[in-house]
């Protein structure tokens, strides 16, 4: 198959499986989903959601986020992991929402990116998911996925999404960084992919990953 060929089949047959693509991380505004993705950074979808609802009960907006101390915040966040790190950034840009944006997330791409703790990962998930802005985040399922099926040679996530958004129509960016997401967790894991589940490896992986099938 050519690139165009496999990304139609990857289209076709991730929007079988999941033709609906709720969001991973509970939030109900762009700032708790912002929140909500920065503490994601090595930490599981699953444990975020278990830890926000106790900080969204003590802080839902900016406002009310910098009237905790970065103590507080981390004590609440600790069970993400590098709480010290992301309880700061949380306080930080909390501050700089206030004081720069009246208490807005900004809805642009580069000034999300200056806030503290904002990685570009991070703020084109708040631009597709918050705003509906085509954005294609890439982490580490999408990276390894698309590297295994031959859309990049996976040399870094910068060039995963360079390539992805050269090969796959920008109407579907959204809604597919999601899918490849939910295929990689419920098909394709990381360690020992299963040759008799893992159908679109099967079809269109490369002869590296098709070895790494067991």
């Amino acid at each position: 198959m050519t690139k165009k060929e496999k990304a139609k089949y990857i289209i076709d047959e991730l929007e079988k499986l999941y033709p609906e693509t709720p969001v991973p991380l509970d939030h109900k505004d762009a700032y708790t989903l912002l929140i909500a993705v920065l503490l994601s950074a090595q930490c599981t979808d699953v444990r975020v959601n278990q830890i926000t609802p106790s900080l969204f009960r003590r802080a839902d907006n900016p406002f009310d986020m910098v009237k905790l101390s970065v103590d507080e915040i981390r004590e609440i966040i600790r069970p993400c992991g590098l709480s010290p790190r992301k309880s700061a950034a949380i306080f930080e840009l909390s501050q700089i929402l206030i004081t720069k944006y009246n208490g807005e997330v900004p809805q642009n791409m580069h000034l999300l990116e200056e806030l503290p703790g904002v990685g570009h990962k991070t703020a084109s998930v708040v631009m597709s998911q918050a705003f509906g802005e085509p954005a294609f985040p890439v982490d580490t399922h999408i990276h390894r996925l698309l590297t295994r099926w031959g859309i990049t040679s996976g040399k870094n996530v910068v060039q995963t999404e360079q390539d992805a958004k050269k090969i796959f129509p920008k109407s579907y960016w959204n809604k597919l960084h999601l899918q490849i997401i939910f295929y990689g967790r419920e098909y394709s894991p990381a360690r020992s992919p299963k040759y008799d589940k893992d159908f679109i490896t099967r079809t269109i992986g490369t002869k590296k990953a098709l070895e790494e099938l067991v």
